[in-house]
């Protein structure tokens, strides 16, 4: 697993080094936009609206957007001084429980390793975690941005997930159409109620799940690829009725 992130982590005056890996690998196809005459890969220009022609790299700035039109240019040279410095630790700020955290607040996952294979503060630190289920809440940098992370103990090591910050964090009481709630009977609460028990697994296995359209998108690409023909279906709206929700939940039951 290649490390994309070379520190230590840092609490009182214990330091333990540590190696960062990422701990989701995105398994999407990559495609290309083509001229489908000859399958040549579309570039883009950098393209002028004021004088309508393209601009070579020397004469483009960086701008930030401060109202509608309204920019202020930064040259690279500001922006490189503003830049933090890559940080040689996590920092960390406190503990907290680990039921304290909104979910919302989760950003991405990475594991961390010891940097040696008998780094004895490392598991030190992974079991004093397991043990009182706690969280450590640290700060680093890095890829030129301040990190605020939750730290546990996972499975045989450690798992960094770095959160989102409050203010990033969009109001759900902006969706007008939670404003206001219908009446629900009783009967309705029941009948949901005996629908869920009937679907409750009694462990959830992420295995059985797959993404299909990336199943079928390999195995036509496969077929396309030896020459097969491949016969396009046109798919059939489906039809959105208004129905009565105890007669629906009545009917799944079933």
């Amino acid at each position: 697993m290649k490390v994309i992130w070379k520190g230590s982590i840092s609490f009182g005056l214990v330091n333990i080094p540590i190696n960062l890996y990422s701990a989701i690998e995105a398994r999407g196809i990559k495609t290309k936009l083509l001229y489908k005459k000859n399958l040549s890969p579309i570039r883009y220009k950098r393209w002028c609206d004021g004088c309508k022609k393209e601009v070579p790299w020397e004469d483009v700035v960086k701008g930030f957007e401060i109202g509608e039109d309204e920019f202020v240019v930064v040259s690279q040279k500001e922006l490189n001084a503003m830049k933090p410095e890559k940080s040689k630790a996590v920092d960390i700020v406190e503990f907290i429980e680990i039921e304290q955290i909104d979910p919302i607040y989760f950003n991405s996952h990475y594991y961390i390793g010891p940097e040696k294979a008998d780094e004895k503060a490392y598991f030190l630190f992974k079991e004093i975690l397991e043990q009182t289920e706690k969280m450590a809440i640290g700060q680093f940098i890095m890829h030129e941005k301040m990190h605020t992370c939750a730290i546990e103990s996972y499975r045989e090591g450690l798992l960094l997930t770095t959160l989102n910050y409050g203010y990033e964090i969009r109001d759900i009481s902006e969706i007008k159409e939670l404003k206001k709630k219908p009446n629900l009977s009783k009967q309705e609460l029941e009948l949901a109620k005996k629908l869920i028990d009937k679907i409750t697994v009694k462990k959830f296995d992420i295995n059985i799940f797959r993404d299909t359209f990336h199943d079928s998108l390999v195995t036509m690409l496969k077929k396309k690829e030896k020459g097969e023909k491949i016969m396009v279906e046109k798919k059939k709206e489906p039809k959105v009725k208004e129905e009565n929700l105890i007669a629906a939940l009545k009917a799944s039951l079933k």
